[in-house]
């Protein structure tokens, strides 16, 4: 199928990264990044250059979020997959509460399930479904994950904790930035750079509330046994100095900081505005072909950083995809592999276009139509 597809110059569009993983980097950032010679890359991070650089990135990111008064952010190496151990380990009292909705929150959930010594609360939906977190007797922290990127659902509601000793913690990783998030009712609030703002991944950035900060010195104090590594003690004494307890990646954390300084010209607000004029694009379209349909069926529910389009059986989507490739039309729009499904999974990150997302459905509605 689709063997002798062409598809027309003026619907490919000027940048042909739509994936979900790796995010789109501006090559500007890599021009930027090489002018500064030999005064960032490959100096130490404890010196002056680098740690100026944290502090930007920490500085733009308060005055993005908006943060509350006495909360920090909190950066490390590892990313979100090594912080679900650092949070079981570490800032989970007796029990954790799990909303499920994909791949990555229910990971989440086996992590914690693992760790012997503290118990886990599982509320699961099937995938393809939403599911909003709320709290739970029993648990002292609720865990859910903003946006799964494994199968495009967003949270559409946030919980209100009545119990002053209940966190909540969050998985941003695929949404923070363009999804609305209310910092003032989330303890943890965490994410990796490598999708809306544009860097690459091995990082973690968090952060965390006072009441999430004493709990952590409270568990680690009581003598539980945690991972030199994996203490809290010692990411946020280091961040606090704008610093990392290990070495980072400075390229990481160079493309980090010129992403923040882009969305902070626009703000959040703007931001999140555009994030959903791009997701009215894809779904409106997904609805409007009769050989396609939106994976989440409940609008409230659609992401509005990825988006995951069925097509007909009849249509294989494989086949189009590697065509689409091979012409330079878009790269990475595969659906989650475990999802099994014929499928597009589309990002919607802030870098990617408004008007390449638009040559990007004409373009696969030329090829399914001209098959």
């Amino acid at each position: 199928m689709f063997e002798n597809l062409k598809i027309p110059s003026n619907l490919i569009p000027s940048d042909p990264r739509f994936g979900s993983g790796p995010s789109l980097i501006p090559i500007d950032f890599v021009k930027k990044l090489s002018e500064t010679g030999y005064e960032l890359l490959g100096t130490s991070h404890r010196k002056p250059a680098v740690k100026n650089l944290v502090k930007e990135v920490q500085d733009g990111l308060k005055k993005y979020f908006n943060l509350p008064s006495g909360y920090e952010v909190i950066i490390g190496n590892g990313g979100a997959t090594f912080l679900w151990d650092m949070i079981g380990l570490g800032l989970v009292e007796k029990q954790s509460s799990h909303f499920v909705c994909g791949e990555f929150s229910d990971k989440w959930y086996k992590a914690h399930k693992l760790i012997p010594w503290i118990k886990t609360d599982l509320k699961k939906v099937d995938f393809g479904q939403g599911i909003n977190a709320a709290e739970v007797d029993g648990s002292d922290m609720i865990c859910y994950t903003l946006n799964e990127t494994s199968t495009g659902v967003m949270m559409s509601e946030f919980p209100k904790m009545k119990n002053a000793n209940t966190l909540v913690a969050c998985d941003a990783t695929s949404g923070a930035g363009q999804i609305y998030a209310p910092m003032d009712q989330i303890d943890l609030f965490y994410f990796s750079p490598q999708k809306v703002f544009a860097s690459e991944g091995g990082l973690f950035v968090a952060f965390m509330s006072p009441k999430a900060m004493e709990r952590a010195k409270k568990l680690e104090t009581a003598g539980r046994y945690i991972p030199e590594i994996m203490k809290w003690s010692l990411a946020i004494e280091n961040s606090i100095a704008n610093q990392t307890y290990n070495t980072p990646s400075i390229t990481t954390m160079y493309y980090l900081n010129e992403q923040i300084k882009l969305m902070n010209a626009i703000g959040y607000k703007e931001v999140c505005a555009l994030a959903q004029k791009k997701a009215n694009l894809l779904y409106g379209w997904a609805e409007q072909k009769p050989y396609l349909s939106p994976y989440i069926k409940e609008a409230k529910y659609r992401s509005h950083a990825v988006a995951t389009i069925d097509v007909d059986d009849a249509v294989s989507v494989d086949d189009l995809i590697k065509k689409l490739r091979e012409q330079k039309v878009a790269y990475d729009v595969d659906a989650y592999r475990k999802l099994g499904r014929n499928q597009f999974r589309i990002s919607m990150f802030h870098n990617i276009t408004y008007q390449n997302l638009e040559k990007l459905t004409q373009a696969i509605s030329y090829a399914i139509e001209n098959k």
